[in-house]
């Protein structure tokens, strides 16, 4: 954590060496109890959530068959939106998270799950299992960190073409599920090198993503809407709503998962030699929460409990609320901020950062010194 060190307000500059790897050995313990306690109740937690999902999305669909009417238009449209957001969150994100593979249950297991999203199961699970979760919250390791798109630090250097931050997430928000697959195919990166573009295996990801994007496409806005017979335009607005939706809850919840403010970024050079304990630390710092009922943590896919997710990614979701008290109790008594907040303070303070990042450093303060001031009479 040696960038931390450089901050002039260091929220770890009270912690030893031994303090930090205590912490390590307490949640690794909060682990190891979750895992000894998974049974019968957790699988019927996951089954009774994908058995809902399935009738929420097929009743939905079966109303938007007369769409043409408006009350089921908007019944439809609501009932597979939520379909949509639950599919990828509480169940695609966790089951590809292997947080149920202990059941193994074919089905409902890391290698045969698919989402329905625009990036292919194996690409998310690289970019976000393997890249994200491992070099969480990392300027230029981590994707999920800005999308590759935008200013996150500010101690990155400040470009004019960061004026338009603000525009590119709203854009990407709308259309979250292939900007996804876009950084999972680090598209960027590799057309921008003739090497990489022509190499066989980004030709064969690429081959990949289409088929799973053409497969999607085809779904919402050709097979469902062909069944609707007379409502089939009406079909396609609903489905294109409905995924415009589930764009931009999800953007909205990864947003206040890792952006707000009180939210720590680290240099590549800071995880050099890092152990165990440092690795929890920086999950700690690196991570926020959305406080909320259980209907809120559900529909986040309990990303709600993004720092618990972050600390134990693997373990079941439904068992998150449980470990917070108990991380949370961790960070109070090593003298740390858990952060956490309700979704609009959360959203707030995350869109404030993009924008305020858009900007060149101390800007405003620049531009207050600039401003006339008023005459001062006697």
């Amino acid at each position: 954590m040696t960038v931390l060190q450089k901050k002039a307000n260091n929220p770890i500059a009270h912690l030893t060496p031994e303090d930090v790897e205590e912490i390590g050995r307490r949640l690794d313990a909060i682990r190891a109890d979750i895992i000894a306690a998974r049974g019968a109740s957790d699988a019927a937690y996951i089954r009774k959530v994908i058995s809902v999902q399935r009738k929420l999305e097929l009743s939905s669909r079966a109303v938007l068959l007369l769409s043409l009417f408006p009350p089921a238009w908007l019944v439809g449209t609501a009932g597979l939106s939520v379909a949509k957001i639950l599919e990828n969150m509480e169940i695609g994100h966790n089951v590809m998270h292997g947080q149920w593979d202990w059941m193994r249950d074919p089905k409902i297991h890391s290698t045969t799950w698919e989402w329905d999203n625009a990036s292919p199961s194996e690409q998310w699970k690289h970019s976000h299992n393997e890249l994200h979760h491992t070099y969480t919250n990392v300027i230029g390791r981590d994707n999920d960190l800005g999308y590759g798109i935008m200013r996150v630090d500010e101690d990155q250097r400040w470009h004019p073409l960061y004026l338009a931050q603000p525009l590119w997430n709203f854009l990407n928000a709308c259309v979250f599920e292939y900007g996804i697959a876009a950084y999972d195919l680090e598209l960027g990166k590799n057309l921008a090198s003739e090497k990489r573009r022509k190499s066989p295996e980004f030709k064969a990801r690429t081959r990949q993503v289409l088929k799973k994007i053409r497969g999607q496409v085809t779904k919402d806005y050709v097979v469902h809407p062909l069944l609707s017979g007379p409502s089939f335009l009406h079909t396609i607005a609903a489905n294109a709503t409905a995924n415009l939706v589930r764009n931009l809850w999800t953007h909205s919840v990864i947003m206040c998962g890792h952006f707000p403010e009180g939210v720590e970024t680290f240099e590549r050079r800071s995880i050099e030699g890092e152990t165990r304990g440092e690795w929890y630390l920086r999950q700690m710092l690196g991570s926020a929460n959305i406080s909320g009922g259980k209907a809120m943590h559900l529909m986040t896919g309990n990303l709600s409990y993004q720092i618990e997710h972050h600390l134990f990614p693997d373990l079941p979701s439904n068992r998150y609320q449980e470990i917070a008290p108990r991380v949370k109790a961790i960070f109070e008594e090593y003298g740390l901020t858990y952060t956490t907040g309700p979704l609009p303070k959360q959203v707030a303070s995350a869109w404030s950062k993009v924008i305020r990042l858009s900007l060149p450093n101390d800007f405003m303060a620049k531009l207050t010194n600039r401003l006339p001031r008023p005459a001062v009479t006697a």
